[in-house]
């Protein structure tokens, strides 16, 4: 499926809760809110070392005005939510030990627990069930929300994420690097290495939002660096194992979404997501990596707007199968 042409987002006027804290499941979780107290929540993960602003402000702002309260937030160890303990930095010698000796790792805690955070979060603004958008590692702690809370999902999203299936192709010895390389936490090193990773990661030349990129960079910035956060989240990621055989008890209506070229996570892994999740629809995006540059805002919106509000639809026929069988 090929993105529409680009387009400068032009401002969207909905409500706009400012940043704040809730006390869930024992931490601080920042968090803000996009659209009408009265809309059908939408609770937005976002992935690896990435605040929640990496949602941007106008992409929310675009769903909001579709008829959703948008909600997204600091993971745990990141942006202004609380930061937490232990782990020794990742190496690429654990990194070897896994894939090749299966040798588990440690972590101070899994992708179950943040899945609790969320669920935590959404008792705090009393919510009983919401529609759950993640990407890449958000993608994966929504994953593990429709396992574990089934009945506190309206309907599931995941963009450019995986099941954790070790036969699927791993990132090369190169992104590797990139994803352990040390966290430069001066100002003007900060900088340079947000606007690299994010032109690596975009894959290919996107010029609305790499004039963007000082921006969001400086923001991140101003917000706080937690690179031993970051750390504690990537081997979250990895004790945390494989999801495949556990998606096939997944009852919320599944969309998921993923890059042709992503050069993170392997197409293969999209596609794997897609067939492990029963009745679950795949969206595979021409010339999108591992990011949601603003020419595909629109195609991205659209779809999960249209598969959050069929949702209605396709929950009592699957209660219905579920009661046949």
């Amino acid at each position: 499926m090929s993105p529409r042409s680009a387009r400068s987002p032009e401002p969207i006027d909905v409500p706009y809760e400012p940043p704040q804290l809730a006390r869930a499941n024992g931490i601080d979780i920042c968090y803000d809110v996009f659209g009408y107290s009265d809309a059908e929540p939408m609770v937005m993960i976002m992935g690896l070392g990435a605040q929640m602003i990496h949602w941007d402000d106008d992409f929310c702002r675009e769903l909001a005005s579709n008829g959703f309260r948008v909600i997204r937030f600091d993971n745990r160890d990141i942006g202004l939510s609380s930061k937490m303990a232990g782990g020794k930095p990742f190496t690429l010698y654990e990194l070897a030990k896994l894939r090749f000796l299966g040798t588990p790792v440690s972590a101070p805690y899994k992708l179950s627990d943040m899945a609790t955070d969320v669920v935590a979060l959404l008792d705090v603004l009393r919510i009983r069930s919401a529609h759950v958008v993640g990407a890449s590692m958000g993608g994966m702690i929504a994953q593990e929300m429709a396992i574990t809370y089934p009945e506190r999902l309206r309907s599931l999203t995941s963009i450019m994420s995986t099941t954790g299936n070790p036969r699927l192709p791993q990132p090369s010895r190169a992104v590797s690097l990139l994803l352990l390389k040390p966290q430069p936490t001066g100002y003007e090193a900060f900088l340079e290495r947000f606007k690299q990773t994010w032109l690596f990661l975009r894959v290919g030349s996107f010029p609305d939002d790499e004039a963007r990129d000082l921006d969001r960079a400086e923001r991140t910035y101003a917000r706080g660096l937690s690179p031993a956060g970051v750390g504690r989240q990537l081997r979250a990621i990895l004790a945390s194992g494989s999801r495949k055989e556990r998606l096939a008890t997944v009852t919320a209506p599944t969309l998921v979404i993923h890059g042709k070229i992503d050069p993170l996570v392997h197409p293969a892994a999209g596609r794997d997501t897609a067939a492990s999740i029963p009745g679950a629809k795949l969206m595979m995006v021409d010339r999108m990596g591992h990011a949601l540059p603003i020419s595909m805002w629109s195609l991205v919106i659209d779809a999960i707007s249209r598969h959050a509000h069929g949702a209605k639809l396709q929950q009592p026929l699957q209660a219905n199968a579920r009661r046949a069988g």
